[in-house]
């Protein structure tokens, strides 16, 4: 019986969370979903067109559609970013071999975590 279950609940679609929070395609903000309707991707028409200029631009350069291009001084931004983050986690990883207490370990991993949020948000 409990392989039915398991069998029955694969192929049961999997509903959207009420209050799911999703990023805007464009901006990269976060985007309240509703419980009903189409998932939202953009946080506005603004986003929606800047995004739709840029895959019109990207068509008629030939390259796929998938594909991401950055100017030189985005790609040194989120090359300075990701240096950011590895230094962070790696301060974590040295104050934990070194013994530090709890509410160290517990301020510097918040500072992670913010560092690997403030990533996300490529633009």
């Amino acid at each position: 019986m409990s392989g039915q279950v398991d069998q029955i609940e694969a192929v049961a679609p999997r509903r959207r969370r009420a209050g799911a929070v999703l990023h805007c395609g464009w901006c990269g903000r976060p985007i309240e979903q509703g419980s009903t309707g189409r998932r939202r991707r953009y946080c506005g028409q603004s986003c929606r067109q800047r995004a739709y200029e840029r895959r019109v631009a990207v068509q008629r350069t030939g390259l796929p559609e998938d594909a991401v291009v950055l100017s030189d001084t985005e790609l040194t931004a989120l090359q300075d970013r990701l240096f950011q983050l590895r230094c962070a986690a790696e301060d974590v990883v040295t104050a934990a071999d070194d013994g530090a207490d709890a509410g160290e370990l517990r301020r510097m991993a918040r500072e992670l975590a913010e560092t690997a949020r403030d990533l996300e948000r490529l633009r």
